[in-house]
């Protein structure tokens, strides 16, 4: 061991040097890093100003559209009014269904995820709405103005009786905006008879279609609308289309989702398998969030037994326009309604489904921007 006096000597100044070394590399990284952080904080505070904070519900400039644009369908029923309202900063929407007499009314629901409310068999208004769950509250502002469009009586035969049903429309978007009250009472307050605004406006003005084999092949959707008038029974249909399956036209094509961008071209479901198959790897999950809604108004009479067999009907033969249809993660709902202002005798409850469901197939094919 070396005396203390040769330590002292011999080995304190290294140790001094060494420690003055040290003190200069922690003094240039401790630089480095308070560097780094105020790089990072100037480029995070950059950023905040780039790109604001989405907004919600509960900003006060949040502001409502009620355009019905320039795709509209014009038909001749009177009984119904139709009326939008949008949040354009979602966007989201509503589409409301006005029946100022009232109207018979069955509600078939058929997907696995379902959002309704209001399965009363007799209906004043209709809302559909995006926003998932939080859009039912669409409907108490539907029914807060029907409330005051009947200056504020609330005994009991007075109550007006709304339905709503939802799309689960976030998916496309960055935010949570959704159909609330106020908007549900817009739309109710801006409905006209005889027009529907088509495409991307209303429930569908987010909604897309297609999404079975993968988000890359979705396709944009919307609402779309036909009618018709055959030995003076008046059918309307409408339909928000939100689909995990694509649209199949009457000769059996694919002609909205499952759209291959590469090529242009679209494959069919059972193709989409089949490859799948051949490649040892079908395990197609359909993602959620997806729901058709439709609604279906005659003047043609029923009783309540044949309306709901009606509703089953029609919502039945969708799965021809739509492929897959109802699966566990559509939410697809058909309100079927009878203003019953007409009761002809030859017409049977075969005869109107079939060509409601004639007419809900035109309104799946223009369900697009």
């Amino acid at each position: 061991m070396l005396p203390a006096t040769i330590f002292n000597q011999s080995a304190e100044p290294h140790f001094a040097q060494s420690r003055r070394r040290c003190q200069k590399k922690r003094s240039l990284v401790s630089n480095v890093v308070v560097c780094s952080r105020l790089l990072l904080s100037h480029l995070s505070t950059t950023h905040l100003h780039s790109q604001p904070a989405a907004k919600t519900n509960d900003d006060p400039d949040l502001a409502i559209s009620t355009d019905i644009g320039e795709r509209v369908l014009e038909y001749d029923f009177d009984s119904f009014n139709v009326g939008i309202a949008e949040y354009p900063d979602g966007p989201t929407g509503v589409t409301v269904f006005h029946f100022p007499e009232g109207a018979r009314l069955a509600v078939d629901v058929r997907g696995g995820s379902p959002g309704v409310v209001g399965e009363y068999g007799f209906v004043h208004a209709i809302s559909l709405a995006g926003g998932s769950l939080f859009g039912l509250e669409s409907v108490g502002g539907v029914s807060a103005g029907l409330l005051a469009m009947n200056d504020y009586k609330a005994n009991w035969e007075a109550i007006p009786l709304v339905s709503g049903g939802i799309i689960f429309d976030f998916g496309p978007r960055n935010n949570s905006i959704y159909p609330d009250k106020r908007l549900g009472r817009t739309a109710l307050e801006s409905s006209m008879p005889n027009r529907f605004p088509m495409g991307t406006r209303g429930a569908g003005i987010s909604a897309t279609v297609g999404k079975l084999i993968g988000f890359d092949h979705v396709e944009q959707a919307g609402q779309g609308a036909a009618f018709r008038e055959t030995g003076g029974i008046k059918v309307f249909a409408c339909v928000v289309l939100n689909a995990v399956g694509a649209v199949v036209d009457r000769d059996g094509q694919v002609v909205r989702g499952h759209l291959d961008r590469d090529s242009g071209e679209r494959i069919s479901f059972m193709d989409a398998i089949e490859q799948q198959i051949a490649d040892a790897e079908a395990n197609l999950e359909p993602p959620p969030g997806n729901t058709t809604l439709t609604v279906v108004v005659t003047n043609q009479s029923t009783n309540r037994f044949s309306i709901d067999q009606l509703a089953r009907q029609v919502h039945s033969s969708m799965a021809r326009a739509i492929q897959p249809f109802q699966t566990d993660t559509d939410g697809d709902t058909l309100w079927f309604v009878s203003t019953g202002e007409v009761d002809i005798e030859p017409w049977s409850g075969v005869g109107l489904g079939t060509l409601a469901s004639e007419v809900v197939w035109d309104a799946v094919l223009e369900a697009h921007p």
